[in-house]
C-alpha cells in the first residue's frame, strides 16, 4: 500500500460495515475497516459494541465465540472481555497464580446505527463528516454489498463520474446510449463535500416514470465516498445511497441503500433487488478490469468538465487530511459552479 495519505482510505472516520439486521441480540459479526478487523456485538438490551477482533492471549478471531451473560467469551481459552474491552475473567488462572488480567484491554471502537445500517469508525468517537441521515421515515429499504477487487480511490471516484453512465449502464430498463446528449448542471459547496442543487428530473427512464410524477433531484457527495441522491415526487420520496468502505487487501465494499416512503413499492423488492445487483455489478466488473490497468500504471489522466467532480474529490480529501494535521477544522475549498458534459 502506498504510503502517500492521499492516496489511501481516510483514518478514523465513519464507515458502513453492513446491515444492522445481521447483528441480532446476543450475537457478534466480523467485520473489517481496511486492514482492521473488527467484532461488531449487541448486547441484549439492544445496544452495539465494536471491538478489535484479536484475543491477545493467541491471536483467535473473538467473532468466532459468543455472548455469554454480557461478556465476550473467546472460543479458544475462554477469556472474557466486557463490551468496552476490559479482561474481566481468565479461567485457566490458578488460585496463586499472580497474573494481573485486569490491565488487558481490547481496543475498541466508535459504532452508531442509522437507517438500518452500522456505521464503524478507526477511533472511540468517530470523526466528522457525520453518519448520512434520511429526511423522511421510510416504509421499506433494499440493502446491497458487493466486494470490488479494486483500490477504494477508484471506487469513490465511480460515485463523481457522469460519462461512465451511457457505456456502463446500458440497461434496457435505465437508460440507453445511443445518443449523447450535453447536460448542464449547477453544484454549490456542501459541509464536507458538493451538491447537485436540486433539478427536475427527466422521465425518460422506467425507474422514475413508475413514481407517477416528474421528480426533483437532488445528489450529495461527501467525504470520505458517500453519494446521497434524493428524489422528490410530491408525497412519494426516495432515498438511494451508496458507500464506499475500505476492506483487506485494497479490496472495496459498495454499498447501495435505498428507502421509499411509498407502501406500493415494497410489492416489487424482490424485481428491485434483481435490479440492483445487476446495477452493481456492472459496476464492479468495470472497475475490476480498471484497477489492472491502474496496478500497471497508477496515473490518471482527467481531463474536461466530467471529470471536475473526480478534481473536487481530491481537493476534498487533500484539504481534510491538511486540517487534520495542523488541527484545525476542515474548511471546504470548492465554490459554485456550473458543468456541463456529454452523456
Amino acid at each position: 500500500m502506498t504510503g502517500d495519505p492521499l492516496r489511501r482510505p481516510l483514518d478514523d472516520v465513519w464507515y458502513c460495515v453492513g446491515e444492522s439486521r445481521l447483528v441480532r441480540p446476543g450475537r457478534l459479526a466480523a467485520v473489517a475497516v481496511g486492514d482492521e478487523a473488527i467484532v461488531v456485538g449487541r448486547e441484549e438490551s439492544g445496544a452495539l459494541f465494536a471491538l478489535r477482533d484479536r484475543c491477545p492471549h493467541r491471536g483467535m478471531a473473538l467473532s468466532a465465540g459468543k455472548l455469554v451473560e454480557g461478556a465476550l467469551v473467546c472460543p479458544f481459552h475462554g477469556w472474557r472481555f466486557a463490551p468496552d474491552g476490559r479482561c474481566t475473567a481468565i479461567p485457566a488462572l490458578a488460585r496463586r497464580d499472580e497474573a494481573q488480567f485486569g490491565s488487558v484491554r481490547l481496543p475498541r471502537f466508535a459504532v452508531a446505527e442509522r437507517a438500518g445500517l452500522i456505521w464503524v469508525a478507526t477511533g472511540e468517537t468517530g470523526a466528522a463528516p457525520p453518519i448520512p441521515e434520511l429526511t423522511f421515515e421510510p416504509c421499506g429499504q433494499l440493502v446491497e454489498i458487493l466486494e470490488v477487487e479494486a483500490s477504494y480511490d477508484l471506487v469513490a471516484l465511480s460515485f463523481v463520474d457522469p460519462a461512465h453512465v451511457a457505456y456502463v449502464h446500458d440497461l434496457w430498463w435505465w437508460r440507453p446510449s445511443k445518443t449523447l446528449k450535453e447536460k448542464v448542471k449547477h453544484f454549490a459547496p456542501s459541509p464536507f463535500g458538493f451538491t447537485m442543487t436540486s433539478h427536475t428530473a427527466k422521465t425518460a427512464s422506467l425507474a422514475y416514470r413508475l413514481l407517477g410524477a416528474v421528480p426533483q433531484v437532488e445528489i450529495e457527495f461527501r467525504l470520505p465516498g458517500v453519494r446521497l441522491e434524493r428524489i422528490d415526487a410530491g408525497r412519494r420520496q426516495i432515498a438511494n445511497y451508496t458507500f464506499a468502505s475500505p476492506l483487506p487487501n485494497g479490496r472495496t465494499a459498495l454499498i447501495n441503500a435505498m428507502y421509499w416512503n411509498w407502501p406500493l413499492l415494497n410489492a416489487f423488492k424482490p424485481l428491485g433487488r434483481r435490479l440492483m445487483r445487476q446495477f452493481l455489478g456492472q459496476d464492479r466488473d468495470v472497475l475490476q478490469i480498471a484497477q489492472r490497468g491502474l496496478d500497471r500504471k497508477p496515473a490518471m489522466v482527467l481531463m474536461g468538465e466530467s471529470d471536475v467532480q473526480s478534481q473536487w474529490y481530491f481537493s476534498l480529501k487533500r484539504e481534510f487530511l491538511r486540517a487534520r494535521a495542523a488541527g484545525e477544522a476542515f474548511a471546504n475549498p470548492l465554490e459554485p459552479r456550473e458543468l456541463r458534459w456529454r452523456s
